[in-house]
């Protein structure tokens, strides 16, 4: 090992983001490196980011997580995808689900493109009767993929994720860190040095008067960007034009029946309320512009659409969307809130954690600290960030309301480039051609376009190589098989009585 190598890696902040980096590099890079995390009992986490998408299971397949024993630890339930509520109009419903494809694509066809022409001809239902965990999840279905069936069912690949308590998941993964023998100090951070000539940093000085050096830091230290903002004024890009919601009150509640398998994020005058269901209680939150309604305002109406007898009162919290200028700046890496933050219509919080470590793994210096590692990983990042920030802006575009003056905001403001062209070619044709390596798949986006109103006014020329009754006969074969194989599966609250029921709390 040379004299640059790296040997000592501080993560300066705990929560979701610091454990989560904890768990993964002492999972990966094992006894040949010392890992430290500085977190203080006094300074509470954001812990909004208790809905995920399924990605989070390969982090925890990494890890080699159980996931009975992980459910049950973080009073966790399981995911299908978002309802959304009042977007497109008011009364308006659809889901977003999980999932490999709508329906079954009929050679080089997407499924979807064959919906269009029987949809437009009255011949076939709400696109959610083609996708397995759309259908699903309204009706309270869930299990996890069937290995006793055909591969070509959709019971063979069933994509799900979680809802979990964050306090609870970072309380997990701290066992598993400390574990594996990463070293945790309770402290502040009252001071950063700088080397003088490098302006890396060199040190961080504790309020109890211990000094912790470090050749590699990891600022998870939240919206406050410690060591990424504070220290080494990196700058930040706000999204704020687009995405214009800036602040968020949270409050969990009593459950009211059984837990649903799905997100439910219903828009209100001023931005969106999102239910989380877990199994001891029911997280919600309103996530709002506080130039159109004030906190009080924002507080009664969350409030005033709790399904059960709040457990205490709402908590606030403020937030700019948008991302660092670079997400590795020096020897200090970004990851988590101090990162950026786009908000958490879609749950891409945790997503971002998990990109932003699995690419640093990726990227991990071998000596010292290339630029050219350094560009790539901010590329990739910043890549990461401005399309999931597009797949968001969506939502609050495509639009049809007016009744109030955030809605008729987000109607007509001016959107980017990217976005115009993916919403203009799907309104042409119905077409779509996912960007390299983003996060959302072809299915998220169409699910969404139409759900909130995005027509299109014609669709792919080979659908007509179909006879209309062969057309008919292929939708309605595929939702008949959707039908039937949510018919065979359990109810959620049965599958988790039977498999991972969490002990009270």
């Amino acid at each position: 090992m040379s004299e640059d190598a790296i040997r000592t890696i501080v993560i300066v902040g705990g929560g979701t983001a610091g454990w989560m980096t904890a768990a993964v590099l002492s999972k990966v890079l094992g006894s040949a490196y010392t890992i430290r995390l500085v977190e203080s009992e006094a300074i509470g986490t954001v812990g909004v980011g208790e809905g995920t998408i399924p990605h989070i299971r390969l982090f925890n397949s990494l890890l080699q997580i159980d996931e009975t024993d992980f459910v049950r630890k973080t009073q966790g339930t399981f995911k299908l995808g978002v309802q959304f509520n009042n977007w497109g109009r008011v009364g308006d419903t659809y889901m977003h689900g999980f999932g490999n494809g709508i329906g079954q694509n009929l050679g080089l066809l997407p499924f979807h493109q064959c919906w269009i022409k029987a949809s437009r001809a009255g011949k076939a239902d709400d696109i959610g009767s083609y996708v397995l965990s759309s259908l699903a999840a309204p009706r309270g279905k869930f299990m996890v993929s069937a290995n006793d069936v055909p591969q070509t069912s959709p019971l063979a690949n069933i994509a799900y994720a979680y809802h979990f308590d964050a306090g609870l998941y970072a309380r997990y993964l701290r066992a598993y860190s400390e574990q594996r023998g990463v070293q945790r100090t309770e402290g502040i951070v009252a001071r950063v040095a700088l080397d003088p000539e490098s302006g890396h940093v060199e040190a961080i000085d504790l309020d109890n008067g211990e000094t912790i050096r470090g050749d590699l830091f990891i600022d998870c230290s939240g919206f406050r960007g410690l060591l990424i903002e504070e220290a080494l004024k990196t700058g930040y890009v706000a999204f704020n034009h687009w995405l214009p919601c800036d602040r968020a009150l949270a409050v969990p509640c009593e459950n009211v029946g059984p837990p649903t398998p799905y997100t439910r994020a219903t828009a209100r005058e001023a931005g969106w309320q999102w239910r989380i269901p877990l199994q001891h209680r029911t997280g919600n939150g309103y996530v709002y512009s506080s130039a159109h309604i004030s906190d009080d305002e924002a507080a009664a109406t969350l409030l005033k659409h709790l399904d059960g007898r709040a457990l205490d009162d709402p908590r606030p919290l403020r937030f700019v969307t948008g991302r660092r200028k670079q997400f590795w700046n020096k020897n200090v890496v970004a990851i988590g809130l101090s990162s950026g933050f786009v908000e958490p219509l879609e749950a891409t919080s945790i997503y971002s954690i998990q990109s932003g470590i699995m690419r640093l793994l990726s990227l991990f210096p071998r000596d010292g600290f290339s630029q050219a590692l350094i560009d790539r990983y901010n590329t990739q990042m910043v890549f990461d960030f401005e399309r999931i920030r597009d797949f968001l802006i969506l939502h609050y575009h495509a639009t049809q309301r007016d009744d109030t003056a955030f809605w008729r905001q987000c109607r007509d403001m001016s959107i980017p480039r990217e976005l115009q062209d993916v919403i203009t070619l799907f309104r042409d044709s119905g077409r779509f051609y996912r960007n390299g390596e983003e996060m959302f798949a072809e299915m998220s986006w169409v699910q969404v376009m139409l759900g909130q109103g995005i027509v299109p006014r014609s669709y792919h020329p080979f659908v007509d190589q179909l006879s209309d009754e062969e057309l008919e006969g292929f939708v309605s074969g595929v939702g008949r098989i959707v039908s039937n194989c949510v018919d065979a599966m359990p109810a959620h609250q049965a599958f988790i009585d039977r498999h991972c029921r969490a002990a009270a709390p």
